[in-house]
């Protein structure tokens, strides 16, 4: 067997799709093309074609895990056990902070890319509906009626896009001492004390001493 056809010559269909999304970050979606990418990675242009059929089929994928990652990682926030909204509350604030949840990144650059392309904006659409449905359906869970529940879960969705859209920058510390006020503000009912404790923890965050 030759070297060009060993796996290790073509790469794999998640390296591809890995170098596509650094691009795509980096750059926007027009630097997501064949040539750029097998510089990238070192690999024959001929061994893109074993995982996909075109660029076409590339962007489709990249679409697909966005998909996967975002949307999915906030609804299943949403679903997570919590013993009551406030601590579902700050399950999805999980997504804020953790970007294996949620990457705001990439969240950016999608966006950036509908504004070239419409069906990416009816990517985004389905997105944005599919994500307050499931905040919606979170405080629902938790006796909030119907309206309110739809409210609340569009007014915490379309805070953090335009936290995103903005890029706006906050340190860790900074943001955890605004988190108690928004948990607040978006369910009515400050979070305790237990609550707050396993949440830094979560996040790795040490609250200052303040005696």
């Amino acid at each position: 067997m030759s070297y060009s056809n060993t796996p290790a010559a073509k790469g794999s269909q998640d390296v591809w799709l890995d170098a596509a999304f650094e691009l795509l970050l980096e750059s926007g979606v027009d630097s997501v093309r064949i040539l750029p990418l097998a510089k990238r990675l070192k690999l024959s242009r001929t061994s893109f074609y074993w995982f996909f059929k075109d660029r076409e089929a590339l962007l489709e994928a990249l679409i697909a895990r966005w998909r996967e990652k975002n949307t999915q990682g906030l609804v299943d926030q949403t679903e997570a056990y919590a013993e009551n909204i406030v601590e579902a509350m700050l399950n999805v604030f999980d997504c804020w902070l953790n970007p294996q949840l949620f990457d705001s990144q990439l969240e950016f650059a999608m966006r950036s890319w509908a504004l070239q392309s419409a069906p990416v904006v009816r990517e985004i659409d389905a997105a944005d509906a599919t994500r307050i449905e499931a905040l919606t359906r979170m405080f629902e869970r938790y006796g909030y009626d119907s309206l309110a529940a739809n409210v609340r879960g569009r007014t915490i969705y379309l805070t953090q896009i335009g936290y995103i859209s903005m890029k706006a920058q906050e340190s860790l510390e900074v943001r955890m001492q605004r988190i108690p006020a928004y948990v607040e503000i978006f369910t009515g009912q400050p979070p305790g004390c237990r609550e707050l404790q396993r949440f830094h923890a979560r996040h790795g965050y040490a609250p200052p001493d303040t005696d």
